[in-house]
C-alpha cells in the first residue's frame, strides 16, 4: 500500500478538524445544501465531460493505483529478469514454465516465451497491453483532475446561490444565517475536495504513470532478450540503463 497517499489525506482532514474544533462546533460546518451543490454539480460535470465507460474504468483504476505500491521495484525487476535469463539459458524456454513470478506483466511475457511465440508476436502483444493500461490510467488522472478543477467552481455556484437567497430574504433575519452558511460552506467543501483529494490524487497518478511506463518498457525489453537467448550478464547490463544513475557504475553480477 502507498502509505503516503492515505497518510496525507488523513492528516489533511485532521488539520481541518482540529481547526474547526479549536473554536467552533462540528455541526456548524455540516450543511447538506452545500454538499449537494459540490458533489452533485461535480458529478454532473464529470458525466458531461467524459464517456460513462471511461469513468467506470478510470475512477476505480485511479483509486487503486493512488493507494497501492508496485509489487517490484525497478532494481528487483532487473534482478528477476536476469535470473529468468539464467534459467532459460540452462533449461531452455520450457524451464520457465515452473518459475513463480510476482509481477503479472512479466509473468505473461515469460509465458509467451515458454510457449514458443516469436519475438514479433511477443512485442506486439505486450506493447498493446501496455498502451491499453496507460490509456486507462491516464483516463483516471484526467477524471480526478477534472473533478478537482470543477469543484471550486461549483463552490462559487453554491456561494452565489446562498447570497441570492440571503439578499432575497433580508426582511427575515432568521434566514440570513443559514443562507450565509450555504454560501461559505459550499466554497469550503469545493476547496477541500479539489485541493486535498482530487488534484493530489491526479498528480500522484501522473507520477505513477511515468514510473509504470519505465517499468513495463523494461519488462518488454527483458522478455525479448530472454526470447533471443541473451546471456544473463548482457541482459542485466542492458536493463541497468533503466535504473537511477547510482546503479550504473557497479551493476550486480548475474545470479548463478
Amino acid at each position: 500500500m502507498d502509505l503516503a497517499t492515505g497518510i496525507g489525506i488523513v492528516f489533511g482532514f485532521l488539520v481541518v478538524a482540529l481547526l474547526i474544533l479549536l473554536d467552533g462546533d462540528v455541526k456548524t460546518f455540516i450543511d447538506y445544501h452545500a454538499a449537494i451543490v459540490i458533489f452533485g454539480g461535480s458529478t454532473a460535470a464529470t458525466l458531461i465531460r467524459f464517456p460513462f465507460s471511461s469513468i467506470m474504468h478510470g475512477l476505480p483504476l485511479g483509486a487503486k493505483y493512488a493507494f497501492t505500491m508496485r509489487r517490484m521495484t525497478q532494481l528487483e525487476l532487473v534482478d528477476e529478469v536476469a535470473r529468468l535469463a539464467e534459467v532459460a539459458r540452462k533449461a531452455g524456454p520450457l524451464g520457465l514454465e515452473k518459475e513463480e513470478i510476482e509481477d503479472p506483466f512479466l509473468a505473461k511475457g515469460v509465458r509467451y516465451v515458454a510457449d514458443g511465440y516469436d519475438s514479433a508476436f511477443i512485442r506486439d502483444a505486450m506493447e498493446r497491453e501496455r498502451e491499453t493500461f496507460f490509456m486507462h490510467l491516464d483516463e483516471g488522472q484526467k477524471i480526478y483532475r477534472a473533478i478537482g478543477d470543477c469543484a471550486p467552481a461549483f463552490g462559487m455556484v453554491g456561494t452565489l446561490i446562498g447570497m441570492v437567497q440571503m439578499f432575497a430574504n433580508m426582511s427575515d433575519p432568521s434566514k440570513l444565517g443559514p443562507f450565509m452558511a450555504v454560501a461559505l460552506l459550499a466554497t469550503l467543501y469545493g476547496a477541500l475536495l479539489a485541493n486535498l483529494i482530487c488534484l493530489p490524487i491526479a498528480d500522484k497518478l501522473q507520477v505513477k504513470l511515468h514510473d509504470e511506463e519505465t517499468n513495463r518498457t523494461l519488462i518488454i525489453d527483458g522478455v525479448l532478450m530472454i526470447r533471443e537467448a541473451k546471456s544473463p550478464a548482457i541482459v542485466r547490463e542492458m536493463l541497468v540503463a533503466y535504473l537511477p544513475e547510482r546503479h550504473h557504475s557497479a551493476p550486480e553480477t548475474a545470479p548463478a
